[in-house]
């Protein structure tokens, strides 16, 4: 994977010429991202960030595009005899979310790490329909077209929404299912005080956080105009929730969320990415068939998972709760996504 320098001169020149809004005195993060936080990244990005240090470190690591469904699709994928783990990603970010965890886990597992259609370097989709079970379908065909008759599945954020619809595909090839911050809603259940303090992060949302949802899962199409031609509007539109809204400013480093918005930019994905919102606002809040395979749910600060609530719909076998990382582990606490991998996985 290498982008041309005409691509990143392109890229220097709209940084150079950002034209900034005013923003009123005191509000903060109140209103939307701060704009003294956004121009310190903005500056980073102008001045010191290097986008051929994340191609080399991708590059390190086996890459493949293959064509599934009329889509094409980029793939990191090592082996080394071990387990089969497909590693599944979520919004805003790609596969490259992954990266960190590649070394510490090749040795134990063969990891599948496709980047979503519409996302990345897996580039626009080209059609649309491509909600949470057309890319089960899709990494069940990559697992098949690769020799894996089974496996282990990993996910997080829409990836984490995906691997109960793949598991549910086929669920005599799906070893376990690993899961970060899943969420399944309440219908009714006496809830203890700890577990209603879980799930008041829904009521945050809903009130405050669920605009960049409402407007991606219904008018994606005018939104991309923006962030395909802003590469500051962009990043302000990723950094609200890289930073937790203010909440975590720093948790993850200014060179991971840049890698990130960087790839996006220079794949013109921005809008594309955001269309799986539209494609798949059904599957929230669904009902759906009980899944019989081994699942752990990982629990990190801030998620609002809630073991009794997903056990209607999954196999829990086991819930780990961590008290650092947040809703980006593999980028935040990679260390402990490694570690829980291999305890959950070796067991199975």
């Amino acid at each position: 994977m290498e982008f041309s320098q005409a691509e990143l001169d392109d890229l220097q020149r709209r940084l150079d010429a950002t034209r900034w809004p005013d923003q009123l005195p005191g509000v903060e993060w109140s209103y939307g991202v701060e704009r003294g936080r956004l121009q310190d990244v903005v500056e980073y990005w102008r001045t010191s960030y290097d986008w051929r240090r994340f191609e080399n470190k991708l590059n390190a690591y086996p890459q493949h595009v293959t064509e599934i469904d009329g889509q094409q699709v980029h793939f990191v994928h090592t082996t080394s005899g071990g387990i089969p783990l497909l590693l599944m990603h979520g919004w805003p970010g790609s596969g490259t979310d992954f990266l960190d965890l590649i070394e510490p886990l090749q040795d134990t597992f063969d990891l599948v790490i496709p980047t979503m259609p519409g996302f990345g370097l897996s580039g626009p989709t080209t059609a649309t329909g491509w909600g949470t079970e057309r890319i089960a379908k899709a990494w069940v065909t990559l697992m098949e077209q690769l020799g894996y008759e089974r496996y282990g599945v990993h996910g997080y954020d829409w990836g984490g929404r995906i691997a109960p619809v793949l598991a549910r595909l086929v669920p005599d090839r799906v070893i376990g299912l690993h899961l970060d911050g899943y969420l399944a809603f309440p219908k009714g259940e006496d809830l203890t005080e700890a577990e209603q303090q879980r799930l008041s992060g829904l009521d945050k949302w809903q009130s405050e956080r669920s605009g960049y949802a409402a407007i991606q899962s219904t008018r994606p199409q005018t939104l991309a105009y923006a962030l395909n031609d802003s590469p500051v509007g962009q990043l302000a539109w990723n950094l609200e929730w890289y930073d937790d809204y203010g909440n975590k400013v720093g948790a993850i480093s200014n060179d991971q969320i840049l890698d990130s918005v960087t790839l996006t930019w220079l794949t013109r994905t921005a809008g594309s990415s955001g269309r799986i919102y539209r494609e798949a606002q059904d599957s929230w809040g669904a009902e759906v068939d009980y899944c019989p395979v081994p699942t752990e749910l990982a629990v990190f600060p801030g998620d609002s998972t809630v073991r009794k609530l997903v056990e209607r719909e999954l196999n829990v076998v086991h819930y780990n709760e961590f008290d650092r990382g947040g809703h980006f582990a593999a980028l935040e606490a990679p260390d402990l996504v490694i570690e829980d991998l291999h305890a959950f996985f070796g067991k199975l």
